[in-house]
């Protein structure tokens, strides 16, 4: 077992492995991109289903490593580079299948990568940290509800499908890992919201400090009068905070304060 770089923790474990496996519904000729190959832990699991698989690892002693291993196989293709550099649509010209064992530390940035490209993606499976599984599927009301799972649940239907203790992994983390599966599209197509990159930058502000009130979130971009006037236009409350609305009421809101 190489030494463990870039926060990776490889899944050792061939049982929990194969229990992934077959929660994805691999199919012959599906096109999967991976993300952090490693040392090929589930790039030989897709490609015995008979998938094109693209196996992206970004340590060039892996990498080599795995051009070996891979090399009797033609449906695999070993590709060094940066997750967040690299140009999906040059691999493939068709849609595919996203399948990561994520480093923890990374997490947000390829998530917000991949969403650059949902027009291309069927689907995303990802292990990561179960504190930030529960983050990204948190419905409004809940603690653990704030920006990540409003920009999760715009692009995607996030579901845990369930838990992995740290024994599966080499070396074992110090936190319990989640399975979780990504639908597509999310609630983007219904929001009618025109700059994006505009919406999730108010998202952010309504969410800089959780403890506050949207109208205190708000005042450094909106005027008392104005926040007021939209809180009241969509059925708020003065003292309503981010973490009891949902994305509809988010983009009602937006629209209200933001595109007036």
């Amino acid at each position: 077992m190489a030494p463990q770089k870039l926060g990776q923790h490889f899944l050792a474990d061939r049982g929990w492995r194969r229990k992934i496996l077959e929660t994805l519904s691999v199919a012959e000729n599906d096109i999967w991109i991976e993300i952090g190959a490693g040392h090929g832990e589930m790039t030989e699991l897709l490609a015995e289903s008979g998938a094109r698989v693209y196996a992206i690892e970004t340590d060039t002693k892996l990498a080599e490593k795995l051009r070996e291993k891979s090399r009797a196989r033609d449906n695999v293709e070993i590709v060094e580079a940066d997750i967040l550099t690299v140009d999906f649509m040059k691999l493939t010209q068709e849609r595919f299948h996203i399948y990561g064992n994520l480093p923890y530390y990374i997490t947000s940035p390829i998530l917000r990568r991949l969403f650059d490209s949902t027009a291309d993606i069927a689907s995303i499976h990802i292990v990561i940290q179960l504190e930030v599984a529960v983050r990204i599927v948190a419905p409004p009301g809940r603690r653990d509800y704030g920006y990540l799972s409003t920009l999760c649940q715009f692009f995607a239907k996030p579901e845990i499908v369930f838990k992995i203790p740290p024994g599966a992994f080499a070396p074992p983390p110090r936190v319990t890992s989640a399975l979780v599966h990504m639908s597509l599209p999310g609630q983007r197509a219904t929001l009618g919201i025109r700059d994006e990159l505009q919406f999730f930058e108010f998202l952010q502000r309504c969410f800089a400090q959780k403890r506050k009130t949207l109208r205190n979130n708000l005042r450094e971009l909106f005027s008392d009068e104005q926040i007021a006037a939209a809180l009241t236009s969509c059925g708020l409350t003065p003292d309503a905070r981010a973490e009891q609305l949902n994305l509809k009421q988010f983009a009602a809101l937006y629209a209200a304060i933001a595109e007036e």
